[in-house]
């Protein structure tokens, strides 16, 4: 278990489980009811260590890409690229945070919804089930940080999710510039756009146990 986008006292994170052999569960099904006992917001099943090829479920479906396992388990293989159904993501290791380059459109959609400070964003409530909310607001525009809250609206004892790659990304594709995001209790994600429509997402990433 790794906690992933942890703070900067290396606090928080989102927790994400991972399967190292995913050869013992070949099976989606199996997988599937693996990732539901379990329990986290994801998942991921390694099916080939070497090359990065990677399989990610959430409790109740697969995902051909998800943010914050991708920087995970690029920071636990130490691979410079993961293979995911959705494309191949890049990966890069500075020592302190582990980045990856992805695509948005390889995101599951997701509703970003802007609020009109932080405080707002801290006092809102867990939504009922139905469409996956990214609630954010700037803290400060000109440094472009920013407050985050992620619902997934899902039905799957998951109500708010700590942290969250892919729509960190989003939004930073929406916006077209580099964002510093304080999610859920204090997790951090850092983002960058990139050339031809890529964009970076990194974080801190522990090894929990």
């Amino acid at each position: 278990m790794l906690r992933v986008f942890c703070g900067p006292g290396g606090g928080y994170g989102n927790e994400l489980g991972v399967v190292r052999d995913g050869s013992v569960l070949p099976d989606r099904e199996e997988r599937q009811a693996l990732a539901a006992k379990l329990g986290f917001s994801e998942t991921v099943f390694v099916d080939d260590p070497e090359r990065g090829v990677i399989d990610i479920y959430t409790p109740t479906l697969r995902l051909p890409f998800a943010g914050h396992p991708c920087v995970g388990v690029g920071w636990l293989l130490d691979v410079p690229e993961l293979v995911t159904p959705a494309g191949t993501v890049g990966v890069r290791l500075d020592g302190e945070f582990s980045w990856i380059e992805a695509r948005a459109e390889w995101a599951p959609e997701r509703t970003l919804r802007q609020y009109g400070s932080a405080t707002e964003v801290d006092a809102l409530t867990v939504p009922p089930p139905g469409e996956w909310i990214y609630a954010w607001a700037w803290e400060d525009e000109a440094a472009g940080r920013v407050r985050a809250r992620a619902f997934p609206g899902r039905d799957d004892g998951i109500d708010e999710d700590e942290a969250t790659g892919a729509a960190a990304l989003l939004l930073t594709d929406r916006l077209g510039r580099a964002l510093n995001i304080v999610q859920g209790a204090g997790s951090q994600i850092l983002t960058a756009p990139q050339p031809h429509g890529w964009v970076e997402v990194g974080g801190r990433v522990l090894l929990e146990r």
